[in-house]
């Protein structure tokens, strides 16, 4: 386990597990009603639970076994907030289609609150774990949460101001509505400097890796390498035509027919 390949290849093995899980989980609970979303993000708080204590656990442990640890931490936390919206626990306001023909202005404001509140719960707990990080010698579960944080802004945003792939195949009965605050269209503006961000982290992590003074801080600096490359691809299959649905699709149910939600009278459907 002291080898950074391994290292790499484990952060992608525990990123497709678990992407996989929770989509398992949310379909099977979308099948089953809006009570069943809602006790699914219920069961799995002893997730975000332990993902807490890991990271308290492991912030002054500089060990194979600290670096590992504050990572698996960091993906327990982020795991969870991901469920409890993928669920329709935590999202935002609006919960309405978008209507055809709105400005700039109107239509981010609609777009903003249909996840409003799950963006503020991941501010809240990044800010927390700063705090919490403070001083501390371990900072590998810090760094992956700040990466999938600052990752999954730039992807929303791509997706708001449009790219050429869209995948809705997983959007779950309860976030049905999200589809219509997408734009496809061809690059926007944010796109190459997303990618180029991320590349140059990816290559800024790699040379830690390099040049890491031991094992453990190399497989720390691995994985955190890798999920930046994992958040660089997520980017790239906004334009690359690659059957990427097929990694999860086979292990899922089929999913239900989607219902039809009434468009709201108010300007922001709040």
């Amino acid at each position: 386990m002291t080898n950074p390949w391994i290292a790499a290849l484990l952060a992608l093995f525990v990123w497709w597990f678990s992407t996989g899980a929770i989509l398992w989980a949310v379909r099977h609970a979308d099948r089953r009603g809006p009570r069943a979303r809602y006790l699914c993000a219920f069961a799995a708080l002893p997730v975000l639970m332990l993902g807490f204590w890991g990271f308290w656990a492991t912030a002054n442990d500089t060990s194979l076994v600290g670096s590992y640890g504050a990572f698996f931490a960091a993906l327990a936390i982020w795991g969870w907030i991901e469920l409890s919206f993928l669920t329709g626990t935590i999202t935002g306001p609006n919960s309405f289609d978008c209507p055809a023909g709105l400005t700039a202005w109107p239509r981010f404001l609609r777009a903003w609150g249909t996840v409003a509140y799950h963006e503020v719960l991941l501010g809240v707990v990044l800010v927390a774990l700063w705090a919490l990080a403070s001083g501390s010698a371990q900072e590998v579960g810090l760094w992956t949460f700040t990466i999938l944080f600052l990752a999954r802004i730039s992807a929303k945003l791509n997706l708001f101001l449009g790219v050429p792939r869209i995948n809705v195949e997983f959007l779950p009965d309860a976030l049905a509505h999200l589809a219509s605050h997408f734009r496809r269209s061809r690059l926007n503006w944010m796109f190459p400097a997303s990618v180029s961000t991320l590349t140059f982290a990816t290559a800024l992590w790699v040379e830690q890796l390099v040049f890491a003074a031991t094992p453990a801080d190399a497989v720390g600096f691995a994985l955190i390498a890798a999920i930046t490359a994992l958040a660089l691809l997520e980017h790239w299959l906004m334009v690359l035509p690659l059957p990427d649905a097929k990694l999860w699709r086979w292990m899922l149910p089929a999913p239900k027919r989607p219902s039809q939600t009434a468009r709201p009278e108010g300007p922001h459907g709040f």
